[in-house]
């Protein structure tokens, strides 16, 4: 496995062998099984596997979680080398931002709700390090989790609307035994936190479950959501949505598909997580 920093040894890895295929996996660090899980099937379905390590201040409209958000790049390195990687770019934030920059990717509606309305300016940084990773790899795949819906259907659509050659593919939400989504911010979550954090995954078994008996009410199933998360010790709820899974539009009814979401703060560490249900299955 070869790491680099500059952009300039990402190319000519890259481009040693022309006619190889390359899936990407971008990431943030302080891996877990869910982006080992990404870079397996990257692994599975072409030649050779590039990764990123980038904390993307960009994307943090709170300066606070870019400080606390997680770091161990020794041990990510590891775990990607018995994963299978075969490039590893890691560069600074200089590089990345290098002075004078002043260019930026921002798709227009569907960034706007959802974690969009809660983290102004979150997705055009999304797009950017996005739009740059996919210029310097020129991956012919790119792998990311459902467990972050949105930043998927952003992506989807700069992809679509940029022309991009390659393809997304979506990998479902990694869960904990116990249902927790797979997420780096666990990590600062408390024992007594962590606890009452599965009440995310608990919300949407319960609206799940009253959608599988045949309510079709969507007001009805964002309040079976936020009933549960009202009567979890140290949980605050921040949104819940019904959405349709493609344009993030609020719905009334929920005709076939919907994408169920949530954000919710438990002991002041904020989760999100979402799941898809089809009512023609």
């Amino acid at each position: 496995m070869n790491v680099f920093t500059e952009i300039s040894d990402i190319r000519i890895q890259r481009w040693a062998e022309p006619l190889t295929t390359w899936g990407l996996v971008p990431t943030m660090g302080y891996l877990h099984e869910g982006h080992l899980s990404l870079v397996r099937r990257a692994r599975q379905e072409n030649d050779r596997v590039g990764v990123s390590i980038f904390v993307n201040p960009t994307q943090f409209n709170n300066p606070n979680d870019l400080v606390a958000y997680p770091r161990d790049m020794e041990r990510d390195l590891a775990l990607l080398q018995e994963a299978g990687a075969d490039l590893v770019w890691t560069p600074t934030p200089e590089m990345v931002y290098p002075p004078g920059y002043q260019t930026y990717v921002e798709v227009e509606k569907v960034p706007r709700p959802l974690e969009g309305a809660a983290r102004p300016g979150h997705f055009r940084g999304v797009a950017t390090i996005v739009a740059k990773l996919f210029n310097v790899f020129q991956p012919q795949r790119a792998y990311f989790g459902q467990k972050d819906a949105q930043q998927v259907v952003v992506i989807k659509r700069m992809v679509e609307d940029l022309n991009f050659n390659l393809e997304i593919i979506v990998n479902p939400t990694v869960r904990e035994a116990d249902g927790l989504a797979m997420s780096s911010r666990n990590a600062r979550l408390s024992p007594a936190a962590r606890q009452s954090a599965t009440c995310l995954y608990q919300a949407l078994l319960a609206a799940k479950s009253i959608f599988e008996q045949g309510q079709r009410s969507a007001d009805s199933l964002r309040a079976a959501m936020r009933a549960v998360i009202e009567s979890t010790r140290l949980a605050r709820l921040d949104y819940v949505s019904v959405a349709h899974p493609d344009t993030l539009a609020e719905l009334d009814m929920v005709e076939d598909k919907a994408l169920l979401s949530l954000a919710v703060f438990v002991d002041e560490v904020r989760l999100i997580d979402n799941m898809l249900v089809d009512g023609k299955q």
